[in-house]
Order: C-alpha cells, then sequence, then structure tokens
C-alpha cells in the first residue's frame, strides 16, 4: 500500500468474550500487515444513552461528537456485526443513530450523513450457530447503503465461532481466515481507489 489508509474497526458488541470483538481484533491484525493505519474502536469506551431526540436537544453528547469525528476521519471501516434475533444489536443502532443524528446549528455536524457518506464499508459477522450471523449483515446493509456508504460487496459470516479461534485468539482454520482476509483485502483496495 503506497499512502497508508486510514481504516477504523469496531464491533457491535461490548461483551467481554464477544466472538465478533475477537474477529474484529483479528480483521484488524491483518489490515495492518497488509499497510493500513488502524483505528480499533471498542464501543465500550463511549457513554452513549438509549438515542431520543428529546434528550439530544439538551445537548448532543461528547462521546457522540467524538464518534462523529472518529467515523468522518476514517475513509474506510470494518464492522463485526453480532447477530441478536435475526439482526444487529442495539448498540450497534444506537451508535449509528447518535452518529447520523445532526447537531442543529453547528456548521460542521449540521448534515446527518457526513460522518458516512463515500465511506467504504466491509462487514463480518461471527455466531456460534451454522451461518455465522450472516441475517445481521443483510439487515445492516441497506441501513449503510441509505446513510451513502459504500459496502463492499465481499462480506464474512464466521459460523459455529466458538470452536474457531485458537487460545491466542487466531483464527484456527485456513478457509475461515481465506474468509476474513477477503473482505479486509477488498475494503483495503477500494479505500485507496475511492478516496477523494
Amino acid at each position: 500500500m503506497s499512502t497508508p489508509l486510514n481504516l477504523l474497526v469496531f464491533a457491535g458488541s461490548t461483551r467481554g468474550k464477544s466472538f465478533n470483538r475477537q474477529l474484529a481484533t483479528a480483521a484488524a491484525a491483518h489490515a495492518g500487515r497488509a499497510g493500513a493505519r488502524v483505528t480499533h474502536l471498542e464501543l465500550a469506551d463511549f457513554d452513549l444513552p438509549l438515542y431520543n431526540a428529546d434528550l439530544e436537544a439538551r445537548g448532543t453528547p461528547a462521546a457522540a461528537i467524538r464518534l462523529k469525528e472518529l467515523f468522518h476521519a476514517h475513509p474506510a471501516w470494518l464492522i463485526a456485526s453480532p447477530e441478536y434475533n435475526g439482526s444487529y444489536t442495539g448498540l450497534l443502532k444506537n451508535t449509528i443513530d447518535w452518529v447520523s443524528s445532526p447537531v442543529k446549528g453547528d456548521p460542521l455536524w449540521s448534515s446527518g450523513t457526513k460522518p458516512f457518506a463515500g465511506k467504504v464499508v466491509g462487514l463480518m459477522s461471527a455466531s456460534p450457530g451454522a451461518m455465522g450471523g450472516l441475517r445481521s449483515l443483510s439487515h445492516l446493509t441497506p441501513l449503510l447503503l441509505n446513510l451513502k456508504c459504500w459496502v463492499a460487496p465481499e462480506q464474512f459470516a464466521l459460523s459455529r465461532a466458538g470452536e474457531a479461534f485458537d487460545p491466542d485468539g487466531q483464527l484456527s482454520s485456513e478457509a475461515a481466515r481465506k474468509g476474513l482476509h477477503s473482505v479486509v483485502d477488498q475494503v483495503l483496495w477500494a479505500g485507496q481507489r475511492l478516496l477523494p
């Protein structure tokens, strides 16, 4: 990679032993080896209340502004999305709702799509089930497209995630590593070409 791409990586989970946090860590490591400048974000570090327009009218939380800045500063993202009841998590939806909400009277953040528009986004998921959380990605994709993101066609769903990682947190299967790397590599490739 000639010029390092700023890449944001995060999971839609704060659970301590989350498979998707492990998957995000593996993706971040591969992206770093491929030459990206990686920011590995933990959503647990951002204290966001449940989105509510009345609450927002009293002032956008500082954590939401910081997330807007981080999302905007990275032209490419990798998101590891858990699957809850066949869709993505409330945590991930709440994060997106806050980051996409316009800040009235603020010249920098008056557009809700500003942190999202034109971003190259790779999606992956991990689940103990046979489908690997794939349904969460089918719901998350149109949400991100609506926010004007460029969603990478290559996606990865890790099935039977409870058996997929070795004691060091690495994917133990060559097929799983190839699936994950294909998403990361496509995002890095597209991110380089779609940079403004």
